[in-house]
């Protein structure tokens, strides 16, 4: 690649991914041994953070650059047949790098809603019984600036039971679903749908777009946003992963991940681009404790931190992310530098030299000089958001929640507060990762001064 080439970019985000589930951040129980190799050839960042502790506001973030509580989802995520959220004149990374030459794909899962139309005039029902499938789907990818797309509307856990192709539903979801893994939910699916084959064909696609571009338009760069829904429920390996784990069927399901990402790896060596591609492995919210079963199987899917999926607390949302960038990115490195990814369009932008515009990923700040080793600070802020709608700030050493409990799905998950008591938390990570000892009462000082900055932030756009 010469020096003003524009590097291919794969974005590759699991579903549930903990920052403990990958061998390179201390897993012993789940082998990654294809995205380890993308760490000792790259980065693992050890502070960074999703913008939300689940999926559709993550996912927002990553795609505007923008805080997802600005939006009108305020917690939690949507479901299968909810309207899209991403407003259709905003800015997304796709279209920004389209705009700036890029071929741009989207394979896997979307969850960021869909335009739907339905038989009866009225809003799709939550099994998707009134929705005409026939008729093409709009708010979706390819109106947000990808090229080409193949997605399942959210997580595989929620109807329609289908794939969708550039905005046309692939097999027309008539019949009841066949059969029903543990914690899915009731609706329609396309004729042949199989949960455990699912990621499979989001690897095939991949693989398939980084071929078919390269012969067709090797001097051209593209863009993939690659989104599995492995490991998150209902955690169906396929025959190849099954028992490849001592971790249960998530673990199984996190190896799925694994080779996902080295399927992707050999296309780019194959085609003879690994050097000219910059890639991400990240995950969009934090994992939960233990499998569906009941069971963690020695296995902690969140590491040492406190909390899990959807909390305040870190395990929510600090994620594993490993990036590759060969001749830009110190090899087999690690980085404490606070950040967010949210800060993936700026980063981005920085790259490819795009000047965005006041309103353009407002939230978002461009990491580019600390994976090129440049500057070591990262931010000097971040807000943390939990599924039910807890808001934290995290500046230098400190972090501040607004409120007491998880805002989660950890019990506690909310606390009323004591006479006397402290009205949130406040922790030291330096030396207080795991979040034990409350610090609001003893620090009133940082309280104020933490709690000033996050009201800024609210009033930015």
């Amino acid at each position: 690649m010469s020096e003003c080439a524009l590097p291919n970019i794969i974005y590759v985000m699991a579903d549930d991914m903990g920052f403990g589930d990958l061998g390179c951040y201390g897993a012993t129980k789940i082998p990654t041994p294809n995205i380890d190799r993308l760490a000792s050839q790259g980065v693992c960042m050890m502070d960074a953070h999703s913008a939300s502790a689940v999926c559709t506001p993550s996912r927002y973030s990553v795609l505007t650059g923008r805080y997802c509580w600005r939006s009108r989802l305020k917690r939690w995520v949507l479901w299968g047949f909810e309207p899209p959220l991403i407003e259709p004149e905003r800015l997304t990374l796709a279209s920004m790098l389209q705009q700036s030459g890029y071929a741009t794909a989207a394979i896997g899962k979307w969850h960021v809603g869909l335009q739907w139309t339905t038989s009866d005039g009225e809003e799709p029902l939550p099994d998707g019984a009134n929705v005409d499938y026939v008729v093409p789907v709009k708010g979706g990818p390819n109106d947000l600036g990808f090229d080409q797309s193949f997605v399942i509307t959210g997580s595989l856990d929620m109807a329609p039971y289908c794939f969708v192709e550039n905005g046309h539903v692939v097999g027309l979801p008539m019949e009841p679903k066949n059969k029903y893994e543990p914690q899915q939910r009731s609706g329609l699916e396309a004729r042949g749908w199989k949960d455990d084959t699912v990621d499979v064909i989001f690897a095939d696609k991949a693989v398939a777009f980084i071929d078919r571009h390269v012969s067709l338009r090797a001097d051209q760069p593209f863009f993939l946003y690659l989104t599995p829904s492995a490991p998150h429920r209902p955690c169906v390996p396929p025959k190849f992963a099954a028992g490849a784990s001592e971790a249960g069927m998530r673990g199984d399901m996190v190896t799925v991940v694994d080779w996902i990402v080295g399927q992707v790896d050999d296309a780019l060596e194959r085609n003879g681009i690994l050097g000219d591609t910059l890639i991400m492995v990240t995950s969009d919210n934090g994992a939960r404790a233990v499998n569906y079963d009941g069971n963690d199987y020695g296995h902690r899917s969140c590491g040492a931190l406190r909390g899990q999926k959807a909390d305040i607390w870190d395990g929510g949302h600090r994620e594993p992310l490993v990036i590759r960038w060969p001749s830009k990115v110190a090899a087999g490195s690690q980085c404490d530098a606070l950040v967010g990814l949210v800060d993936v369009m700026a980063t981005c932008a920085e790259i490819v030299g795009y000047d965005l515009r006041e309103g353009e990923a407002p939230d978002s700040q461009s990491m580019l000089g600390i994976l090129t080793g440049e500057q070591s600070q990262g931010r000097d802020s971040l807000v943390h958001h939990s599924g039910g709608g807890m808001f934290a700030i995290r500046q230098g050493d400190w972090k501040l929640s607004l409120g007491l409990g998880s805002g989660g799905f950890s019990q506690p998950v909310y606390e009323h507060p004591e006479p006397g008591g402290p009205m949130g938390q406040l922790y030291n990570m330096r030396v207080d990762t795991l979040e034990q000892t409350n610090q609001w009462l003893a620090r009133p000082d940082v309280v104020e001064q933490l709690t000033q900055t996050l009201v800024e932030t609210f009033g930015q756009e």
